[in-house]
């Protein structure tokens, strides 16, 4: 996956007719998320900040709440999620062992979806993170799901479509996505 984008943007610049090789869309990072809410275990916040790091291979950053909110017991400078910026080489990494060895793991898989944001990004949801084989599988009584966002150049959700085609995701097909 690192040599189609690095490199050969060639095809993907004569399928959306771009004039200016430096107009072809690319992933610019990619942005995980691990929402745990205000749990007061810590046992469960450090396995979770452990999990991913050796799935990511960085380590996550605590994001807090903003507010206190007394009906969800939480107060201002809580954590509450797990960040993690993914760039370069570790991003490009992280993503050819997404498509390549945990998607094709997820149970009933059919596929990813084609909606793409206003902004030209794309968010897909993972309910369980056992589908990355560097997890233990032993510990299924803490499964916690994440949020994978990927940041593209693209200003065109048509744009961000061939690139995610042309890097190999398996999206749905579009006849699939109009029934639901």
């Amino acid at each position: 996956m690192k040599d189609k984008s690095a490199h050969a943007f060639e095809h993907l610049k004569g399928a959306l007719h771009i004039k200016n090789a430096m107009q072809t869309p690319r992933i610019e990072k990619a942005v995980v998320n691990v929402g745990f809410g205000s749990t007061k275990d810590k046992k469960k916040i450090d396995l979770i900040a452990e999990r991913l790091a050796r799935i990511t291979g960085q380590k996550p950053a605590t994001r807090t709440a903003k507010k206190s909110i007394a009906t969800y017991k939480t107060r201002t400078g809580d954590p509450l999620a797990y960040q993690i910026t993914l760039r370069g080489n570790r991003m490009y990494d992280f993503l050819d062992r997404l498509v390549h060895i945990s998607l094709p793991r997820t149970k009933d898989f059919r596929g990813l979806s084609r909606t793409i944001d206003e902004m030209g990004n794309y968010t897909l949801g993972i309910k369980e993170h056992t589908i990355f084989p560097e997890t233990a599988d032993e510990d299924l009584k803490d499964v916690f799901g994440l949020a994978i966002t990927l940041v593209t150049t693209s200003k065109d959700a048509n744009h961000t479509l061939a690139l995610l085609e042309y890097l190999g995701f398996p999206l749905k097909k579009e006849k699939e996505e109009e029934k639901k």
